[in-house]
């Protein structure tokens, strides 16, 4: 009887969906993720995003170069980088720069996503 109580709780309660989604999920950058890339350490945290800060500069300077290749290279260390720390949407819009060869509108949105970022981190530093 007990069990079927509980296989009746398990089928009824609303899933865990239904609180919408995750708050660490909708910021440029995913603390939670972060968090667990450097096991809690919140120095480490910020060695790593001033890091990634530095390294996404870059790749946006070898994407504007027009040139295909440095362009692919670029966006895929560029999503890679951002996959680590948490930045999933500059994550999101380098595989699209990196699939669409340079694309502009993809290459803007990858611009406004490391901005964005780079404004996030900013204020983590601060305090």
């Amino acid at each position: 009887m007990a069990a079927q109580m509980a296989a009746l709780n398990i089928v009824f309660e609303a899933p865990d969906n239904a609180k919408g989604p995750c708050p660490s999920k909708v910021r440029p950058i995913d603390l939670v993720h972060l968090a667990k890339q450097t096991m809690g350490d919140k120095t480490l945290e910020l060695e790593v995003l001033q890091m990634f800060a530095r390294q996404a500069r870059a790749c946006l300077q070898d994407i504007a170069s027009g040139e295909t290749i440095r362009i692919g290279a670029a966006a895929h260390r560029l999503k890679g980088a951002a996959s680590s720390v948490g930045a999933f949407r500059v994550s999101q819009t380098a595989e699209a720069v990196e699939e669409n060869g340079g694309d502009a509108g993809a290459t803007a949105a990858l611009g406004a996503a490391v901005i964005d970022a780079e404004n996030f981190i900013l204020k983590l530093c601060r305090g």
